[in-house]
């Protein structure tokens, strides 16, 4: 699927060059709407102006609500008022609570005035709760019974329609709560006039509309089922979260924390302009420039041991970059660990001396073989032996911080995967340099 959009991205953006554009709509005939998504995001701006007028009409609406916030918004900003009220005709209420924070709020009141009351009731339900919370991204394509029903009227329902990610009917009361889900399954060895309730699975769990998306989506995985229902406090049913829904959270978790170590944001466009880019990456920038003064105002303390020993100069990335790379690994591991819910209060401690014995034995190791070197190279047992000791004491140091660095960040409600790197970078830096050249001072002169 990548090498195909990757020729339709080489074929776009030739006939641009070339201006030899399609006048009809064939190039996206063979892609589905979140395919010409990652196209269109894919294309400089001129070239996804022109590929946007290409896009199937009655496709345009699913393309724009799986799009990023941004280059979504670099496409709405070319609609006119024809265009905006095309795109509203046909909208649903789960794509208006998609893109109604990319259009402007009268556009969105017309879109609900053409809808019927049974939409409108879905998006007021659905934006009630922020775009944090699963019940905000509810699906509503669902098979609801009475709780009263039987197997018939289960079978008759399921003759007429079934909805994508169905593995269970819906019971509910007369007051629209949750009485319970049926597996599909079931319904083939029962009795046609055998009662629903009686075939209840009592495992299914039910999802609180107010919890958090990737909270819900971690529940929904230890699930193992095609959709879970979501209710209100009251456990009146909203809806279902399904697979699909799971999915896309997941991607978009982990695609944010990707970019959050960079100091970047998920939504951004790739040919964002070159200004917005700047300024946001200038902050970033910024933040790593403080951290290196810091680094090169602990090598300034030791500048009269730098200038009668060179060597040490030499030798200072490789103390630096040995305890970046102990560091990072056991950042990611304890990132990892936190974002699954496997890290508590109760195994940090365990999980710490684990973390630090491993730093330790290779510590040991890689010093000794650095030190080797470093002797040979520059004939001086006292060097090695210097450089041994730095490297011991980084790794262990860059052990330590790579635990309690993401969860201390994780206790102050800080996004670990978005600043614990650069952290933990100026630790290993600063005692690495300190170290080495502490050592060095005492050892060497």
């Amino acid at each position: 699927m990548n090498d195909d959009i990757g020729q339709h991205i080489d074929e776009m953006i030739r006939q641009e060059d070339s201006g030899t554009r399609p006048s009809g709509q064939e190039a996206f005939d063979d892609l589905e709407p979140d395919q010409i998504a990652l196209l269109l995001e894919s294309l400089p701006l001129d070239a996804r102006e022109h590929a946007w007028f290409q896009v199937p009409v009655e496709s345009r609406a699913d393309v724009l609500v799986a799009m990023r916030a941004e280059p979504r918004d670099s496409l709405l900003r070319l609609f006119d008022s024809e265009a905006l009220d095309q795109l509203t005709s046909s909208l649903d209420a789960e794509s208006l609570i998609e893109l109604a924070d990319s259009l402007p709020d009268e556009v969105v009141d017309i879109a609900l005035a053409r809808m019927d009351q049974r939409q409108r009731h879905y998006y007021e339900q659905s934006a009630s709760y922020e775009d944090t919370q699963v019940g905000r991204y509810v699906d509503h394509e669902l098979l609801i019974l009475p709780h009263n029903s039987r197997v018939r009227d289960a079978t008759r329902l399921l003759r007429r329609t079934v909805p994508e990610h169905t593995g269970h009917l819906w019971l509910i009361n007369r007051t629209g709560h949750l009485a319970g889900a049926v597996p599909v399954t079931r319904l083939f060895s029962a009795r046609e006039a055998q009662p629903l309730s009686e075939l209840i699975d009592d495992e299914i769990e039910a999802l609180n509309a107010g919890l958090d998306l990737k909270e819900a989506t971690d529940r929904f995985e230890l699930a193992a089922v095609p959709a879970l229902p979501v209710v209100t406090d009251e456990g009146i049913l909203l809806g279902r979260m399904t697979q699909s829904l799971a999915l896309e959270t997941l991607h978009e978790h982990y695609e944010a924390q990707l970019m959050a170590t960079a100091g970047l944001d998920e939504e951004e466009d790739l040919f964002a302009p070159v200004m917005r880019s700047s300024r946001r990456r200038a902050t970033w920038l910024g933040i790593n420039l403080l951290t290196a003064f810091l680094a090169s105002w602990a090598i300034g303390l030791f500048e009269g041991t730098l200038e009668q020993v060179v060597a040490l100069a030499v030798l200072m990335p490789v103390v630096a970059s040995m305890g970046g790379i102990a560091g990072s690994q056991t950042l990611t591991l304890i990132i990892r660990g936190l974002a699954l819910g496997q890290i508590t209060t109760s195994n940090v401690m365990p999980l710490l001396k684990k973390e630090l014995s491993v730093g330790g034995l290779n510590g040991v190791l890689w010093a000794i073989v650095i030190g080797i070197v470093a002797s040979i190279w520059f004939n001086s047992a006292a060097i090695g032996l210097v450089i041994g000791l730095a490297i011991v004491i980084n790794i262990a140091a860059a052990a330590l911080s790579g635990v309690l660095i993401p969860v201390l960040l994780e206790r102050l409600k800080i996004d670990p995967a978005l600043s614990g790197s650069v952290i933990l970078t100026t630790v290993t830096d600063v005692v690495g340099f300190v170290a080495f050249l502490g050592l060095g001072t005492l050892v060497l002169l």
